[in-house]
């Protein structure tokens, strides 16, 4: 939407509680109209979508039509259990292309992460997280007529034995989305692989430390990158 690095990390800090707040209204709302729990997750994802909205308005941007850069971002139909992109190419035709989205709605069916957010409910479709079958598009960036790929993913966290719930299911979590993404790393042309040591996700707390160490580790990048793009 051509914020700065640091206008992100801005952005980022002024809507993680919003976007990470479990919301009264949905949650228990949910459960007295469906008299138990019986929810798509632990809030709606609205929050999030609030924010992107408010953040592209800012750019006078709303469809992802507006958006200037070549764009592709994937989400997951639960209801055809297939792939969805999102993009302003045009060249890309086919049902599994949607060319005429809002840029908030396109955001938040594409990181609907499972049982953390619902999915969205859009026309015919549900939408969930885009990362259930592609975690890292290399592929899909590509097809939009790119020269060279670069591709950013995250280290897995130390392995060690698990004992809680939540850090069984997130390392198991890792693991497969680490075996999903091997052909896209194939198709890449340089991979930048930043280690976040063991940062949970969803935790804003830590979004300092990520963007320091994004950052720095990055620039040793810098001249691998430099001579793999010939500049």
């Amino acid at each position: 939407m051509g914020y700065t690095t640091d206008e992100m990390y801005k952005l980022f800090n002024y809507f993680a509680k919003s976007v990470m707040s479990i919301s009264p209204r949905y949650f228990f709302g949910g459960i007295k109209q469906k008299k138990g729990i019986q929810l798509g997750g632990l809030t709606s994802g609205e929050n999030i979508e609030l924010a992107v909205e408010e953040a592209a308005r800012l750019k006078s941007i709303k469809n992802i039509k507006d958006i200037k850069m070549p764009i592709a971002i994937p989400t997951t139909d639960l209801i055809s259990d297939r792939e969805i992109i999102f993009t302003n190419n045009e060249d890309a035709q086919g049902e599994q292309y949607i060319h005429d989205i809002e840029i908030g709605k396109a955001v938040r069916a594409s990181c609907s992460f499972p049982g953390m957010y619902a999915p969205l409910e859009y026309g015919k479709f549900q939408f969930a997280d885009g990362g259930i079958f592609d975690n890292l598009p290399a592929l899909q960036t590509r097809k939009l007529g790119v020269d060279k790929v670069i591709s950013i993913k995250f280290k897995l966290n130390y392995p060690r034995k698990q004992r809680t719930l939540y850090n069984i299911a997130m390392q198991s979590i890792d693991l497969m989305s680490e075996n999903l993404i091997k052909d896209s790393v194939n198709e890449s042309d340089f991979v930048i692989s930043i280690d976040l040591k063991d940062v949970k996700p969803f935790s804003i707390s830590k979004l300092e430390f990520c963007y320091q160490q994004g950052y720095l580790q990055t620039l040793d990048y810098i001249t691998k990158l430099k001579k793999e793009l010939n500049m």
